[in-house]
């Protein structure tokens, strides 16, 4: 092999079709995002004449990006005198459809801005002023270390395990060194060698739509891969937007794009706001109010019924709660699905589109014509994204949109789905073992601030706390590790700020971050992080579509000032409590780091992976799915009874006695709904609120293309690409007196931002529109100058999984004067 470090272009190492493929189904890969559209792509030869200009004395050392867009990306570091001078991708293989290139997007390309950013957090600090004020004093790493491992003590020997929280994060997520997921991080590993912690369920993504989509199907469920799209003849996205949310070569855009290319499929989009995943590759928008998609499927299925388009043979055979037939035996005479849409349900009204039409603000007959288009296309690929779940209603409306392609038999089926999210097929590698949490208690990820003000109130049938009846203790020490959740993430932050700054609640934060964020200035104690590049890591493949993949990112850059690696951080803690040997089992990062790639390798051993000093040089071996299509419950299709889903009847279950016993049994806030059909549910702050006569426009939050969440927030080239804006239609902006680029001022009772305005027919009247993970920059009075929608977001959580509502949300926009 040729040195890495010469800048030669390396030799492609991808498994052959013969290798992996196990049936006759061919399988699709993608080529490499370009620069300037989700869907333009430079060529292979384009990427080999780049690095051709590398020097001499520069060293090219592969790397990663792995923040929590979805993907993992493949990164080549230009390395001369320390610094990384440029950033490639992946240019290995020959980029062709099936063997596609990894290539990162602008952010992951603008990693060399964040190495060498000159804001890096540079030496540990402990704060001096209160708590949030973002005063602190340089300290040594002894004293950071001793004061950490002290206070860790002492809360253990006060109040337990349980009053210990890792706080939910995807600062950095995909590797098994640089990973801050609550529920899978070094620092689980850690305190699992302590005895356990308070964990948490679910996620601040996807928690509704896991939870309430896991009643029908039975557990976690995606849709069929991306790349089956080249076999359906239609395709219904209900706020689904790869364009933005998955716009890199590693992500699944492009498969999106070539399938369809493949199938001539017409495609639909739902959305408020008219997407790129739209931007003219569509053939219709249908805008819709937010948090009422469950009344349009139930338009859609009244048309559905009544024109004799379900596929009733489906519905006996595998469902349970359609009508009457398959109606458990335990639920009401009248608690069917169809009973419920013809009017002959509880509540006594029939789901007409005219009835639909009210609520969701799309004309009647354009929900006829979508109904009679879903009903006549065989088959059909109905899809959503994470957006529509993100509210108060989440799970109900998620297993609402399921509904669509149950009522129409496309479960199974190539060109069909489940009505979920694409799914990925995801190369084998091995992770870091974690160890068990010996605690019991388990709260919801979204309420970690109920568990610090009112802890052992905290209960299973009122919050949803598991493993136990109620919490025994509060929240004391919190370890925050890559993860601007603290504050920044979270819904309403000066609720949050309040609740933090009062340090006689929560006694000791600990962050360990690379930049001042939000969140950062709430630490008592505060550590320098190193960034992916600054470390060996064992990367495997995200939301990639049909192409499976694992990285072998390697130090790229000598840590900055005095940043330590997570590992480093812990070790030093767990030498201080006795548990050095246990935590570490004497291995080094990068011994750690051999020792996972060669179970990697024989856990693949039938496509030969290199060695460990080969695959440093490589870099990236890809392995495309051997399924080839990707098809969601094509063996329960197949054989239901020889393949049953695990609900409790083994069907794909419309009525769900489960829920019906949470109904009867759950202490519920007024308003709130858990109901045994996917049924539409009004929310608060919805459309229909009496919260509108105060604040008249609904505000729903989108993943902006220059961050990832918040990180890469404070490059300045990215924002000035894609900057902060609040997105207002002309019919809501002209009566206010803004123009495009104005300075306005988004407000509601709990609080206030200020940003300029996106004047835009691209967003539906009625509503407006924030990327989320904006930096909070707030003034004296408490005023946000960065565009935060969080100022905004409410604590009201979701009512089954108890999930993040930030989609969920009534405001008024006024110009600055």
């Amino acid at each position: 092999m040729t040195d890495r470090r010469d800048g030669k272009r390396p030799a492609a190492f991808s498994a052959t079709r013969r290798q992996v493929l196990k049936s006759s189904a061919g399988w699709y890969g993608l080529t490499g995002l370009g620069l300037t559209s989700p869907f333009s792509f430079a060529t292979s030869a384009g990427a080999e004449a780049a690095t051709s200009v590398a020097g001499a004395a520069e060293k090219v050392i592969w790397s990663s990006c792995t923040v929590n867009c979805g993907s993992r990306c493949a990164l080549r570091m230009h390395v001369e005198d320390g610094m990384i001078r440029w950033v490639e991708t992946d240019n290995t293989g020959t980029d062709a459809y099936g063997e596609h290139q990894l290539r990162a997007c602008l952010r992951g390309r603008s990693m060399r801005k964040r190495v060498h950013h000159p804001d890096r957090l540079k030496y540990p600090m402990k704060r001096v002023g209160r708590r949030g004020e973002g005063k602190f004093e340089r300290i040594s790493w002894e004293e950071a270390l001793d004061t950490i491992a002290t206070s860790l003590q002492s809360t253990l020997d006060t109040y337990g395990n349980e009053a210990v929280y890792i706080q939910y994060g995807t600062g950095v997520t995909g590797g098994n060194f640089t990973r801050s997921s609550h529920q899978a991080s070094l620092t689980t590993r850690f305190m699992n060698c302590l005895g356990g912690f308070l964990a948490a369920h679910g996620n601040y993504s996807t928690a509704q739509i896991a939870e309430g989509i896991s009643y029908t199907y039975g557990g976690w469920t995606t849709g069929n891969s991306p790349s089956d799209m080249a076999n359906t003849k239609l395709v219904v996205m209900f706020g689904n937007n790869p364009a933005e949310t998955r716009m890199s070569g590693c992500g699944v855009v492009y498969h999106d794009a070539e399938a369809l290319a493949r199938s001539n499929a017409r495609v639909i989009v739902i959305d408020p706001r008219y997407t790129d995943s739209a931007g003219g590759r569509e053939d219709e928008w249908i805008p819709i109010r937010p948090g009422t998609d469950a009344a349009l499927v139930a338009g859609i299925a009244h048309v559905l019924i009544k024109e004799n388009m379900v596929d009733q043979e489906f519905l006996d055979r595998y469902c349970v709660g359609y009508d009457a037939k398959t109606l458990p035996e335990g639920a009401p005479r009248n608690g069917h699905y169809k009973a419920y849409i013809l009017g002959q349900g509880p509540d006594g009204i029939e789901k007409t589109p005219e009835w639909a039409s009210e609520i969701t603000a799309i004309p009647v007959d354009r929900i006829v014509k979508l109904a009679r288009e879903i009903g006549m296309a065989k088959p059909c690929c109905i899809t959503q994204g994470w957006g529509p779940q993100r509210h108060v209603n989440g799970e109900i409306m998620a297993r609402a949109i399921a509904m669509l392609p149950i009522l129409t038999g496309n479960v199974g089926i190539n060109g069909g789905g489940t009505g979920a999210r694409e799914g990925s097929y995801t190369m084998p590698v091995k992770r870091l073992p974690l160890g068990e949490n010996k605690a019991k208690a388990v709260i919801p990820v979204f309420m970690w601030t109920d568990a610090i003000t009112r802890g052992t109130e905290m209960t299973a049938l009122r919050d949803g706390v598991r493993g136990k009846d109620k919490l025994d203790v509060p929240i004391k020490f919190i370890w925050n590790y890559a993860s601007n959740t603290l504050v920044n993430q979270h819904s309403d932050i000066n609720k949050t700020a309040e609740t933090l700054g009062d340090d006689t609640k929560c006694e000791m934060i600990v962050v360990i971050e690379n930049f001042m964020t939000a969140s950062a200035k709430f630490a008592d104690i505060l550590l320098p992080d190193l960034l992916m590049a600054e470390q060996i890591d064992l990367i495997p493949n995200g939301s990639a579509g049909n192409m499976g993949y694992v990285i072998l990112a390697d130090t790229a850059a000598e840590p900055a000032f005095e940043c330590r690696s997570i590992y480093d951080i812990l070790t030093g803690v767990a030498e201080r409590m006795g548990i050095r040997e246990a935590f570490t089992e004497g291995r080094t990062q990068e011994e750690w780091i051999e020792y996972l790639y060669e179970e990697t390798r024989q856990m693949n051993s039938d496509i030969e992976m290199p060695e460990f000093e080969e695959m440093r040089e490589i870099g990236v071996v890809k392995r495309p799915d051997p399924r080839g299509h990707y098809v969601a419950l094509k063996e329960f299709r197949d054989d239901p009874e020889a393949n049953p889903l695990k609900t409790p009847s083994g069907k794909i279950e419309i009525y769900s006695e489960r829920l019906a016993n949470l109904a009867a049994t759950w202490e519920l806030p007024p308003g709130d709904v858990i109901d045994p059909l996917p049924i539409h549910v009004s929310t608060i702050r919805g459309w229909n609120s009496e919260e509108r006569r105060t604040y008249p426009l609904q505000l729903t939050g989108y993943h902006a293309k220059s961050r990832t969440h918040s990180t890469y927030g404070n490059i300045e080239a990215l924002e000035a690409a894609s900057p902060q804006e609040v997105w207002i239609n002309p019919i809501d902006a002209t009566p206010r007196g803004i123009a495009n680029g104005d300075l306005v001022r988004v407000f509601n009772a709990e609080g206030e931002t200020r940003l300029n305005a996106k004047v835009t027919p691209r967003i539906m009247p009625g509503v407006t529109a924030m990327g989320e993970g904006a930096w909070h920059v707030a003034d004296s009075a408490g005023i946000d100058h960065g565009g935060s929608v969080n100022v905004l977001t409410t604590q009201h959580p979701s009512p089954l999984a108890k999930g993040n509502p930030q989609h969920t949300n009534l405001v008024n926009v006024q110009k600055v004067m």
